[in-house]
């Protein structure tokens, strides 16, 4: 597991091939609860191809010096995170 906010990541390698590529990854909170929004591909080995960009939230905890997941949300298409995008700001806007 990791010991610092930067090393961690969702890639993941299952036989010499990256099956989830990570793009990007922003650091929403820091602490002894860190929490993460990740933008990832998933290797589909049929179509030798990445998918469509996903996204994925991811709460980590430290203990011990190194942070444990302990839950996520994953966002299963460009479509859900344009309705989370929008209700967001729907409920900002109303402040």
């Amino acid at each position: 597991m990791a010991e610092t906010i930067d090393e961690l990541t969702v890639t993941y390698e299952d036989g010499g091939i990256e099956t989830v590529k990570e793009l990007d990854k922003k650091v929403l909170t820091k602490g002894a609860w860190a929490t993460v929004i990740y933008r990832y591909q998933d290797w589909n080995r049929s179509k030798e191809e990445y998918s469509p960009d996903k996204f994925t939230i991811r709460r980590y905890q430290k203990r011990d010096g190194e942070y444990q997941q302990k839950s996520k949300f994953n966002i299963s298409s460009e479509k859900q995170a344009r309705e989370i995008i929008a209700a967001l700001q729907e409920w900002l806007d109303e402040k």
